[in-house]
């Protein structure tokens, strides 16, 4: 099978995604620790964190909505451009000594709500660059960019925070972005006109599509519950990993073997082929439950180590083979709406999990939301094999078609 990348129109895309997601690993850790040092609060960095998150909740099927309308590629170069600004205006705060958290925090909620329009983009630039055949390599391909990025994000901040200081991790972040909007500008995507529609309408179509096909609708309540219950471990577990498992080295371990399972398992994806991928890729996710449940019970921290490890395989493994069969089985034309609400379900359970573990584990003591988080993700997640069309459905019928390439020097 030939490689994606030697499709011009992919490579581009694939270069200009790599250097984004190398310098928006960076931002997380890097963004902590400066809003931290500049305030010296908690609190003003959840402010900072929620100005984000809260526009793209709110606006992502909005954004599925106009990368259906419009070309997907304009979209997202816009969007990169604008999320270019908004790291911009970070950096420059920060190095100019006295960050104001009213400027990180607008400069966070700019960021949040273009990437509300930018995430639904991602599906329909695959699928309008490469064929049926190559796109289970061309996603698997950007899930290993995107997950060694993650492996390499933090170390990278801190090489930067520790030398020429945060403001010029953002700084750098803006410059991916602009390398990303300069590939987009090279490239031609496929894209099928959508009929002009009411707001209203397009949202109710897009929904319709969601609903009618009880494989998809299925599984993205699983993968909700997952969502949610990784915010429950990730919220709960620092704590049982500091007082009953060794302290702060076993979770810094455990995140970075998570890391290191994402990745593996995104190889797998390039080359594994199963009959029945989406019910193969749920039955995988359940093996989340392991690291809930024996974290719930102390377990040494060696074998919670593993099971983490295996479990965040699994998830680098659904991710790419799950966006192939969602390109294949939905019309181009709906493909950014469907997608968006794949993200408004998997982003919108986690602030929940974020908020109810802590209230649990006053109530209860950490074992018990953990192992409640652990037995829903078994349950939805393991639950999907009774669905008919989970059990059903299998990988797109290929049919090739007349690879894009570089666009005229006109567009």
């Amino acid at each position: 099978m030939t490689s994606p990348l030697r499709l011009p129109a992919f490579r581009l895309l694939f270069l200009g995604r790599t250097v984004s997601a190398v310098g928006d690993a960076v931002v997380p850790t890097a963004l902590a620790l400066a809003v931290l040092r500049a305030t010296g609060s908690t609190a003003a960095l959840a402010v900072v964190l929620g100005c984000a998150m809260l526009p793209r909740l709110l606006l992502l099927p909005l954004g599925g909505v106009v990368a259906d309308r419009f070309d997907a590629r304009r979209v997202a170069l816009v969007t990169d451009l604008v999320r270019c600004a908004a790291q911009l205006v970070v950096g420059a705060e920060l190095l100019g000594g006295a960050p104001a958290l009213a400027h990180l925090a607008a400069a966070s909620a700019l960021g949040g709500a273009a990437s509300a329009f930018a995430m639904p983009t991602a599906s329909p630039l695959v699928a309008g660059t490469v064929d049926a055949a190559g796109r289970q390599r061309a996603n698997a391909l950007m899930g290993v960019t995107a997950n060694a990025s993650r492996l390499a994000g933090p170390g990278l901040a801190g090489l930067l925070i520790w030398t020429v200081g945060p403001g010029w991790a953002f700084v750098i972040d803006a410059a991916t972005f602009a390398v990303s909007a300069a590939a987009l500008s090279l490239i031609r995507v496929r894209h099928v006109p959508v009929p002009r529609r009411s707001l209203r309408a397009d949202l109710t179509l897009g929904w319709r599509e969601v609903r009618s096909r009880d494989w998809y609708w299925s599984s993205l309540l699983a993968h909700g519950v997952w969502n949610g219950a990784a915010a429950v471990l990730l919220t709960i577990g620092p704590v049982v990993a500091v007082q009953r498992l060794g302290g702060e080295g076993v979770w810094v371990l455990l995140q970075q073997v998570g890391a290191v399972g994402m990745l593996a398992g995104s190889l797998l994806a390039a080359r594994l082929r199963p009959r029945r991928p989406v019910l193969l890729g749920n039955l995988a996710l359940a093996a989340y439950a392991a690291p809930l449940l024996l974290l719930a019970g102390a377990a040494p921290a060696p074998l919670v180590v593993a099971a983490y490890c295996l479990a965040l395989t699994a998830l680098g493994f659904l991710n790419p083979v799950w966006e192939t069969v969602v390109q294949g089985q939905f019309p181009p034309a709906v493909l950014a709406r469907v997608t968006s609400y794949d993200w408004l379900m998997s982003l919108g359970a986690m602030p929940l999990g974020y908020a109810l573990a802590p209230l649990a584990a006053r109530a209860w003591g950490p074992p018990v939301p953990l192992a409640v988080a652990g037995a829903l993700v078994l349950v939805a997640c393991a639950g999907t094999a009774l669905v008919p069309g989970v059990r059903r459905i299998g990988w797109p019928a290929p049919a090739p078609v007349t690879s894009p390439t570089r666009a005229p020097a006109a567009r």
